[in-house]
């Protein structure tokens, strides 16, 4: 993108998080040009790029959509446009695509998300696009589930809605920081690959029969029970799980249907569950998992759980014989500039941890005065899963860190970055073959490092 142009010149929404190759989807539109075109670009590697340019559309009429509106009770905001066109996705490959909007005459530029799903994911290591957590912070209309226009809780969102722009990253909401190199080093690789969302991992309980591994992005903090179920039940059945970022499954989301479709709107009341209707109607309550009342701490998924934010500081190795840190050349107590934070997480027996689990990297950390550690584990599974957790929130980013220095994002180097990718390599490779559990069992070190176990 080379133009995003000014707020409002051109911004849409696809009316399904995802679709089977083939199948259709909407999009809906607001420019303030007298036409624009689409572009769908396959997000991935090749040869070096990022994209492939599958399909453009012919000319389309312009039309400035009408003001978004905000619920009063629930402060979500409301979009009520109609559909401008519909995509046909025959001859689409699976993956996660980008659709770059184009106004006529130059006007302005913006990024639609999509996921072309796979049908099966047998054999394959599963690419899942945290879609929840983007819309999570979208504050697209002035409102998230976070902020609104005060800039804090009280007029927050407590359901935000798929059915509006994305309003950071013209509009590819977290996917290019979070997402996409993970994506591109998966695809540079070569491994059987299977793509698909949080959304659909909720719905479908069979969805990952038979896959190898399952991929949680830099950031996939918004998860459904449903979805935790079905990823804990595909561990116990010999998945394995890499979660390549921090405050993963951290808030308990339900989904609703919108006008448009199913589980086109994400409910999180967090710290306000009781006034949340569907709590009074005996519904899990949307709040954090390992709060009352269900406490579920995500800890006993993931192994590590989330300590803090935010934080900036070194990734100190502690265990660099490791198979994981094969090839990196890394030394007992090497560190690596930046690559803990923004949020962390670490191995605290304190809540339920899964036995045996490896501490491999265990990095000091300051979080608002508090002294505490962010770690890296490994977990091997009862049945034969591997868990592997980097215990910091810019793993994914730094596959792209390049160069001296403060090249990268949040000052991070190509030092980092090659660190990084060649972990994440070997990780991949090794969770692609099977249950990785059965061949590389964890050596639990929690006493080791911690003095307690």
């Amino acid at each position: 993108m080379t133009n995003a142009g000014p707020s409002g010149a051109i911004e849409g929404f696809a009316d399904r998080v995802s679709v089977l190759p083939g199948e259709s989807f909407g999009l809906h539109v607001s420019t303030t040009a007298p036409g624009f075109r689409v572009s769908a670009y396959r997000m991935g590697w090749y040869g070096g790029a990022r994209a492939r340019l599958v399909w453009q559309s012919g000319p389309l009429a312009g039309v400035r959509q009408k003001a978004p509106t905000v619920d009063p009770g629930t402060r979500m905001v409301r979009t009520d446009w109609p559909r401008t066109t519909a995509v046909d996705t025959a001859g689409w490959p699976e993956g996660s695509y980008l659709l770059r909007l184009d106004a006529d005459g130059g006007a302005g530029q913006r990024y639609v998300p999509i996921t072309v799903r796979s049908r099966s994911t047998a054999g394959r290591t599963v690419v899942v696009n945290a879609v929840a957590t983007w819309q999570a912070y979208n504050e697209w209309g002035g409102h998230n589930l976070y902020n609104g226009p005060t800039g804090g809780l009280p007029t927050r969102s407590l359901q935000v809605t798929f059915d509006r722009p994305y309003a950071y990253a013209d509009g590819a909401g977290l996917f290019l920081v979070y997402e996409a190199p993970l994506i591109a080093l998966a695809e540079r690789l070569g491994i059987p690959l299977a793509y698909t969302t949080g959304v659909d991992l909720a719905a479908d309980p069979g969805l990952l029969a038979g896959a190898t591994a399952v991929l949680s992005p830099g950031h996939d903090e918004y998860w459904s029970p449903e979805q935790r179920a079905h990823v804990a039940a595909a561990r116990d059945a010999g998945t394995n799980l890499a979660v390549l970022g921090a405050n993963c499954c951290y808030r308990r989301v339900r989904y609703e249907p919108s006008e448009l479709g199913p589980d086109r709107i994400v409910v999180c009341y967090k710290g306000a569950w009781q006034e949340d209707p569907g709590y009074k109607q005996g519904k899990p309550a949307t709040t954090d998992f390992r709060s009352p009342p269900g406490a579920d701490p995500e800890s006993s998924l993931l192994g590590v759980i989330y300590d803090g934010y935010p934080v900036d500081a070194p990734y100190v190795v502690t265990e660099p014989g490791h198979w994981l840190y094969e090839g990196t050349g890394a030394k007992a107590g090497d560190s690596f500039a930046h690559l803990v934070g923004v949020e962390y997480d670490r191995v605290n027996t304190a809540f339920p941890t899964p036995r045996p689990i490896e501490v491999l990297s265990h990095s000091p950390v300051v979080c608002d005065g508090r002294k505490s550690f962010a770690d890296t584990a490994y977990h091997s599974a009862p049945g034969g899963a591997g868990l592997f957790a980097t215990g910091t929130m810019r793993w994914v980013e730094s596959l792209d860190a390049t160069g001296p220095g403060g090249n990268g994002n949040h000052g991070l180097d190509g030092r980092a970055g090659d660190f990084t990718r060649r972990v994440t390599e070997n990780l991949l490779r090794a969770f692609a073959a099977g249950p990785c559990g059965r061949a590389h069992p964890a050596a639990d070190n929690v006493q080791a490092v911690y003095g307690k176990g």
